[in-house]
């Protein structure tokens, strides 16, 4: 892939270098090529009748059809122009099939994804759909094949052009199980604690268990409230009441034979307990952790390498996804200036570019039984519907809800079979072919148990890794072999793709919930806002009901103790209706209340960024009375850092050198505000970084060392009250212990040092954003070490402000640096007075063309923190038409 890439480089840096020193028109032709056209008149075949498409400035597409067929076969034809080639790289990540276009590279790659399955999966879930689901994604289908029909190679996208993809210049048509395997690349970046599961063992491998404990506190409750404050009952939610639509619900008791106690007991088994130790059949998880010896140890971190090194749909790895997670909120109309609710949202991923997210409006010209859709927000490319916005009567937002829906079952095999309650049963089998770009395909062999696909069998230091823990060691007695099977919601079919046309149709909060029992995978927080002045929460998803286990650490397979006895009931899912305050705000935070029967998630976000917006809500409604749309983007846009509030005040009364004091000094009368200018922020936070480096990195393994986020926050908060902790003794130092306040002045002096270098002597001269950089990078040749392909498709840097866990969540990572590694995705402001007075704005563009002026238009406003205006109504979205394109039969 190497030498293609250096000459596409050499061709591209050739075309670019006439751009720049001749100006030539015929080049600038060339690399403009495959720019669509926004006006005039396309035919697509199949359409019952014309479909019109109006663009704003921005280049979003708001659609009119006459049937949702239409509808959405209009979507798939403009999709395709914008954004063709995303849609074929994610169908050949989701099919484990990069290796065709990447080369040898990307085996691990595609061998992961292919034992996991995700398209075969899509494939099993296609057919269970509701006729009119299947119609929709046929419909989509049409059209983005419509588009493929009249567009290939260099028109189509400038990635297929000089043989870059390969020979292949007409992509292979497109197919709505292409559509549905997006959801669970998405499923799989959402999955919840598979990653921590790991981290605990490799924590483990280090210290004591109890001070492993150390490292993951437990919610507070006290000082940080969950979403909803009160348990769901057969006729309530939360603070609010009577709840319109909610079915009945089991009381507290037992169920699906599951007491709801919350240290669940194993249930009697004795034939599937007989030969465990007694240590496995209590049921009590501090027993199964990994203790384990060097070298498994090894293969722990090789295992978590494998897992990170997977692909993400979402932006998530290499440190991305510990500032992943979102702000949503939504406000009564008796807290607002208009009378009517509002609600805001903005997702926290991995800077992509393009954007993760596709705008758009998809309106029946007569709204009814026959065409129910009158929607627009964001959606993804490759995706019929809207994912997040609002149609004629109610708004939605999402926010990660994190449930723990990934358990790692320990196997024992002998040949092709596998133990299972004393029984053997046959491990199910099928055949996998990889082709490799310029290399012979790849054969694989994907091997599953009840539980899941054995991804040791996908690489080896999975099961080594497992195989080192206390379970793992058990397994072997007996001559048994250990292999490591996943169990995840999403590998079994769902119906979230009939659950987002659901949501899209809703009229009120009971269609809105019947659309939301459908959504399994992944879990959301999903806030709601309608024009009759309602609000409310819900949560879905699929969400297992554990026994013998509570899902941190890996299990016996061969025991149906361990086994999920069903999920938690939608009608006991935690929902709000109209709650006494007046909104309702959701920021990974936790769900319930700690007496909540069912478990949901081992952790949450810890509760300091929906604080935030909670106390900026309360202080607006007492300052102002009444809210308005600028109001709801001011708190989007807040940069406060509440670990430098906790901080800062032990920071000061640190005696420090002469020329460490010039720089302690910046804290006095800060405000704790993380703009691009601050000269504190970016003290503080490299004070942070020492701090979090001086006390953790000496004792944990490299692979574990602290992101920053707010689970070190809390984990700060309690050993600053210890102040001769053994945490912040470096055991590196022999015979000297050091205390809280050495570390911290060692924090202290060797920021100072390393921003004198980094920026500047003066520390008034020190600007957080000099630090804090956000490049925005193409998912697949943005990294080629190509420059002129990286000058092609990279924008950036830009000097951000805002933090990890800030409500303005740029976040970065402490064990790597200062760079934003995840951001709002996008913001959005929806006034339920008026559609049309809603604000919206993407992270880079509707376009996915490098040439388009779209490609990255609104990333100036985004990184002001500015919107765009939103129109919805028809005469709105007439007066701000930049472009009509007119799609006949």
């Amino acid at each position: 892939m190497q030498r293609r890439l250096v000459r596409l480089a050499v061709a591209l840096a050739t075309l670019l270098a006439l751009v720049l020193v001749a100006g030539s028109a015929a080049v600038i032709v060339a690399v403009r090529r495959s720019l669509p056209g926004y006006d005039g008149e396309a035919r697509l075949p199949g359409l019952s009748a014309a479909v019109e498409v109006r663009r704003d400035a921005q280049g979003v597409p708001q659609i009119y059809a006459d049937t949702p067929e239409d509808l959405f076969q209009a979507q798939g034809y403009v999709q395709a122009q914008d954004r063709f080639y995303e849609m074929d790289f994610r169908r050949h990540l989701t099919a484990g099939r990069l290796a065709e276009w990447f080369g040898p590279r990307l085996v691990s790659t595609d061998r992961f994804v292919r034992t996991m399955g995700w398209r075969r999966v899509a494939a099993q879930e296609y057919p269970q759909l509701p006729t009119s689901v299947r119609g929709y994604l046929l419909a989509f289908t049409d059209g983005v094949n419509a588009y493929l029909d009249t567009h290939s190679g260099s028109r189509l996208s400038v990635e297929y052009t000089l043989g870059l993809l390969g020979p292949e210049q007409r992509p292979e048509p497109w197919s709505p199980v292409d559509s549905l395997a997006w959801l669970k690349a998405m499923a799989w970046d959402l999955r919840g604690n598979l990653d921590d599961e790991i981290a605990r063992a490799l924590d483990s491998a280090r210290v004591a268990p109890k001070r492993v404990d150390q490292l993951y506190p437990a919610y507070p409750f006290d000082r940080h409230p969950p979403i909803v404050t009160r348990l769901p009952t057969a006729d309530s939610a939360g603070e609010s009441g009577p709840v319109p639509g909610a079915g009945s619900a089991r009381m507290p008791g037992r169920v699906a034979g599951v007491p709801l106690e919350s240290d669940t007991p194993a249930p009697d088994s004795p034939s599937a307990a007989a030969d465990l130790p007694a240590d496995l059949t209590a049921g009590r998880n501090s027993d199964l952790r990994a203790d384990l010896p060097a070298d498994s140890a090894r293969a722990l971190r090789e295992a978590r390498a494998f897992l990170a090194a997977a692909p993400s749909s979402l932006g998530v790895g290499d440190g991305a996804n510990a500032g992943i997670g979102s702000n949503s909120w939504v406000v009564a109309g008796s807290h607002t200036a208009t009378g009517k609710p509002m609600l805001a949202n903005d997702p926290h991923l991995a800077p992509q570019m393009p954007s993760l997210w596709y705008q758009i409006g998809l309106h029946c010209r007569v709204v009814g039984q026959d065409c129910p859709f009158d929607v627009a927000g964001f959606g993804f490319s490759g995706m019929p519907g809207v994912v997040i916005g609002h149609n004629d009567r109610i708004a939605w937002g999402l926010t990660n809800l994190g449930a723990d829906v990934t358990d790692l079952y320990v196997e024992r095999i002998d040949g092709d079979s596998y133990l299972y309650d004393g029984a053997r049963e046959p491990l199910t089998t099928r055949r996998e072919t990889i082709k490799v770009r310029g290399r012979h395909p790849v054969e694989l062999i994907v091997r599953s148990t009840r539980h899941g696909p054995l991804l040791s069998d996908a690489n080896s230091s999975v099961g080594r890794a497992i195989g080192g823990s206390r379970v793992g060691r058990w397994s072997r007695a007996g001559g048994w072999q250990t292999a490591v099977a996943l169990r995840w919601t999403a590998l079994e079919p769902g119906r979230a793709a009939e659950a987002l046309f659901g949501i899209d149709a809703a009229r009120d909060w009971q269609s809105f919930r019947a659309a939301a029992e459908l959504f399994d995978s992944p879990a959301q927080n999903l806030v709601y806002a309608d024009v009759d002045g309602h609000i409310g929460y819900q949560a879905p998803g699929r969400i297992p009901i554990r026994k013998g286990s509570d899902g941190r650490w890996p299990v016996p397979g061969w025991s149906s103790d361990y086994d999920w006895t069903g999920w938690v009931p939608f009608d006991r899912l935690p929902a709000e209706f109209d709650p006494p305050r007046g909104y309702i705000v959701t920021a990974n935070q936790a769900v319930a209340p700690a007496s909540y029967p069912f478990q949901l998630a081992d952790h949450w976000s810890y509760g300091y960024r929906s604080d935030r917006i909670g106390d900026l809500i309360a202080e607006l409604i007492r300052r102002k009375g009444r809210l308005g749309v600028a109001d709801m983007q001011a708190i989007q846009t807040d940069t406060r850092n509440e670990a430098a509030a906790m901080l800062v005040p032990y920071l000061l009364r640190i005696r420090v050198d002469a020329f460490t004091a010039q720089a302690q000094r910046l804290f006095r009368g800060w405000n704790y505000s993380q703009g691009a200018d601050s000269a504190p922020a970016a003290y503080f936070n490299a004070v942070w970084a020492r701090l979090l480096g001086h006390t953790f990195h000496d004792e944990l393994p490299r692979t574990a060392w602290p992101s920053g986020g707010d689970r070190w926050w809390e984990v700060v908060r309690g050993l600053l009250r210890e102040p001769n902790s053994p945490w912040w003794d470096d055991v590196r130092t022999k015979g000297v212990r050091e205390d809280r306040d050495d570390i911290l002045r060692r924090a202290l002096e060797g920021a100072r040092r390393d921003l004198t270098r980094r920026l500047a002597k003066d520390p008034a001269e020190w600007r957080w954003g000099r630090l804090h950089r956000l490049e925005l990078v193409d998912q697949s040749f943005g990294r080629s070490g190509v420059a002129p392909l990286e000058r092609l498709f990279n924008r950036g840097p830009y000097d951000l402000p805002g933090g990890t866990d800030a409500v303005l969540a740029t976040a970065w990572n402490a064990a790597t640096g200062f760079d934003v590694r995840a951001v709002p995705s996008m913001r959005m402001v929806v006034d339920l007075a008026d559609f049309d007075r809603s604000r919206w704005v993407n992270l880079t563009g509707i376009s996915g063309h490098p040439g388009s002026g779209h490609y990255n238009d609104q990333f100036p406003t985004w990184e002001a923190g500015g919107t765009f205006a939103w129109p919805y109504a028809k005469p709105a979205v007439e007066r701000a038409a930049a472009h009509l394109q007119a799609l006949v039969p």
